[in-house]
């Protein structure tokens, strides 16, 4: 768990690296926080009021955190292919979420807990999906509903779920925004 202060330092630094790359500013100094060296994933979530305007993240962590940080902060903002780019006079208007994800852990689709955990599935055809822990909460969904609209989104049907050579894994995250 992290303390106040840990949160507003990485919420703040999310800021600042948005700000500098919408306003070709120079890159801000990583806060001196050992986590943001250690090996880290996260989603960076941007929303004006309650609509989701961008949101990037990483499942497994394969860089610092302070990197994945970074990373993810920019993409949100000018590379979710679902939205166009956050214009510089926007980020008065957005709010900005972090999750950090703990590891992926291989389990079985009846241990899936909603609204607990996050949960990733990859296909042996190489089809990959992911839903934060947050997703099923907000649509009150059943372990069923989470794993079928899961197997959907993976380009999949149900039948995936139990097919040989399809990994679940589950995860948590520690959540916070300004």
């Amino acid at each position: 768990m992290l303390s106040a202060y840990e949160r507003q330092a990485i919420l703040g630094f999310v800021r600042s690296v948005i700000a500098a790359e919408a306003g070709g500013g120079p890159d801000p100094d990583t806060p001196q926080l050992p986590l943001l060296d250690a090996p880290g994933a996260c989603f960076v979530t941007l929303r004006e009021g309650a609509e989701i305007r961008g949101c990037i993240g990483s499942a497994e962590a394969f860089e610092p955190l302070a990197d994945n940080l970074r990373r993810n902060a920019v993409n949100a903002a000018f590379s979710d292919p679902a939205f166009p780019p956050l214009e510089i006079d926007e980020l008065n208007y957005v709010t900005i979420e972090v999750a950090l994800l703990s590891a992926p852990c291989p389990t079985a689709p009846e241990a899936v807990v909603p609204g607990r955990d996050g949960v990733i599935i990859a296909t042996a055809e190489g089809r990959r999906a992911l839903f934060l822990p947050e997703v099923a909460a907000a649509q009150n969904w059943s372990r069923e509903e989470l794993l079928a609209n899961l197997a959907r989104k993976a380009g999949a049907d149900e039948s995936a779920l139990r097919a040989p050579g399809t990994a679940i894994h589950t995860f948590q995250t520690e959540r916070f925004s300004e």
